[in-house]
C-alpha cells in the first residue's frame, strides 16, 4: 500500500470517515478492552447517558421535528463513517482528562481518528518520511524523554504523525505516500531524540459529511489549530498521547476539538534560514 485510493481520487469526508472507521475496527475489537466490566457499571453508564438526553428533551421541549432531524442525522453519521470523527472531536477530550488526571508528568491530549501504528523507525535522530516537494517550513525538534524522578529513558519510543500543509493525513486521503509525515523515533542512551519535519498548518475537519452539517446548523466553525500528534512510551511507564501546538494560532483558544492546553504549546525559534527550531521534553509517569 503506497497511497490511499478512493473513487475519483478526491479527499472527502465520506472517504476519510470510511478510512478512519476501517482503521478503528482493525485496531480495536468491540468490547474486548472492557469484556470484564461488571454489568452494573455498564448499566450505570448507559442509564446516565440516556438520563442526560431525557433531561435535555424535557428542559428544552424538543419537538418531533427536531427529534426526527436528530434521528436522521445519527443514521447519516453512521452511513458516512464519521463516528470516529464525531467522538474524537467532541467527546474524547473529556475522556482523556479523566483518564490522565492522576499523572505527575507531561500533560496529554486526544489521539484523534488518524493514528496508524508501526510507522517506520528513524532511530534517535532523523527525518520523518516526506515528499521531495513537501510544503511547509522546516522544523527541527530536539527533546528528551525522562521518568518523573529525572532518569533519562533510553530506548523510549516517540511516535509522530501530523497533517500535511493542506490538512490531509496519509492513509486517510488519496494520493499521499503511505507513511508520509509519520515516523517512530527511539531515544538514545540519554533519552534524547532529534526530529526533522515540517511545521503543519491549521486545517478544517471534514465538512462535506454529517459532522459538517451539524457544525453549519449550530453556527460553529470547523477549525483545528496546527498541531503535531505524539505517542511516547517506555517500559514500566504509562504511555503518553499528546498534541503539540504553535503560539499565535488563531484557533488555539477555540479549537473545535477542545484539545489545546497551555502546557502543550511549543516555543519555536526562527533559525534565520526559512525554518524553525524547537525544544520540548517528555516526562512519563511510572506504572503503579
Amino acid at each position: 500500500m503506497t497511497t490511499t485510493e478512493h473513487p475519483n481520487e478526491v479527499a472527502t469526508a465520506a472517504a476519510s470517515g470510511a478510512s478512519a472507521t476501517e482503521r478503528f475496527h482493525a485496531d480495536k475489537s468491540p468490547f474486548e478492552a472492557v469484556k470484564d466490566t461488571p454489568p452494573e457499571r455498564v448499566a450505570t453508564l448507559i442509564n446516565e447517558v440516556l438520563a442526560g438526553v431525557h433531561d435535555t428533551i424535557r428542559k428544552h421541549k424538543v419537538t418531533y421535528d427536531e427529534y426526527n432531524a436528530l434521528k436522521a442525522w445519527l443514521i447519516n453519521v453512521g452511513e458516512d463513517g464519521e463516528w470516529p470523527l464525531f467522538l474524537d472531536v467532541w467527546v474524547e477530550h473529556v475522556v482523556e482528562d479523566v483518564a490522565t488526571e492522576h499523572r505527575e508528568g507531561n500533560k496529554g491530549s486526544i489521539e484523534g481518528p488518524y493514528y496508524v501504528p508501526n510507522a517506520p523507525d528513524q532511530g534517535s535522530k532523523g527525518a520523518v518520511p516526506m515528499r521531495e516537494d513537501e510544503k511547509g517550513d522546516p522544523l527541527l525538534w530536539n527533546g528528551q524523554v525522562r521518568s518523573c524522578d529525572g532518569t533519562p529513558l533510553a530506548g523510549a519510543k516517540v511516535e509522530l504523525w501530523h497533517a500535511d500543509d493542506d490538512g490531509y493525513y496519509s492513509q486517510f486521503a488519496p494520493g499521499i505516500p503511505e507513511w508520509n509525515l509519520r515516523a517512530t523515533f527511539t531515544t538514545d542512551d540519554q533519552g534524547n531524540f532529534e526530529i526533522t519535519t515540517i511545521r503543519p498548518a491549521p486545517y478544517m475537519i471534514p465538512t462535506d459529511g454529517s459532522c459538517g452539517k451539524m457544525i453549519s446548523a449550530a453556527g460553529w466553525h470547523p477549525w483545528r489549530p496546527a498541531h503535531l500528534h505524539l505517542k511516547v512510551s517506555a517500559p514500566g511507564h504509562e504511555q503518553l498521547t499528546a498534541q503539540l501546538y504553535f503560539p499565535g494560532d488563531a484557533h488555539n483558544d477555540d479549537d473545535v476539538a477542545s484539545a489545546v492546553k497551555p502546557e502543550l504549546i511549543l516555543d519555536p525559534q526562527d533559525n534565520g534560514k526559512g525554518g524553525y527550531t524547537v525544544a520540548y521534553d517528555f516526562v512519563l509517569d511510572p506504572v503503579k
